[in-house]
């Protein structure tokens, strides 16, 4: 029985180790090289991105934007950022801008009006189902559990183990 316990604290120690690496990486991504995490609610990009996907998106230049990348891109001040692919695009009369027409994959519409930007978002990957774990993790209230938890494989794995004698 011991044994059983011991390896399936072993797998979970292993599994815990795998995400907080996961979870160092992305903060270095986020961190040093301005990547951002997105949670998808809608499934305006559906198929290609399904509703409760995350995604990681990457800063690009207006100028290396091109017709087919999925873009973020920020919608106005207190709104949501829009994520869509690109469908067309024009020169702006902003320096270093252009104009965005995007549409979402589900939608049979461009979106209403096209988009003046400088920089936008481009999806790098996403992960679908993963958004509404995301969310719960990143809550306040999760916190302090998660930490207890940690804590305690932490202990666990380095706690002193006796080492069984063979018998000769």
């Amino acid at each position: 029985m011991s044994r059983t316990v011991r390896i399936l604290g072993d797998a979970l120690l292993w599994v815990a180790a795998a995400l907080g690496l996961l979870c160092a990486v992305l903060a270095v991504l986020t961190s040093v090289c301005g990547m951002q995490v997105m949670l998808f609610s809608s499934g305006s990009m559906e198929p290609t991105i399904p509703a409760g996907s995350a995604a990681l998106v990457a800063p690009v230049q207006a100028p290396d934007v091109q017709v087919g990348d999925v873009v973020t891109v920020a919608r106005g001040t207190g709104e949501l950022p829009v994520t869509h692919r690109v469908v067309g695009i024009e020169d702006s009369t902003s320096a270093g801008a252009r104009l965005l027409t995007l549409r979402g994959d589900a939608n049979a519409q461009d979106d209403p009006a096209p988009y003046d930007v400088t920089e936008v978002g481009r999806v790098v990957l996403s992960v679908p189902g993963i958004a509404p774990v995301v969310s719960q993790l990143g809550a306040s209230r999760m916190l302090a559990p998660l930490g207890v938890v940690a804590a305690a494989f932490v202990i666990w794995g380095l706690w002193p183990r006796r080492e069984r004698r063979s018998r000769a």
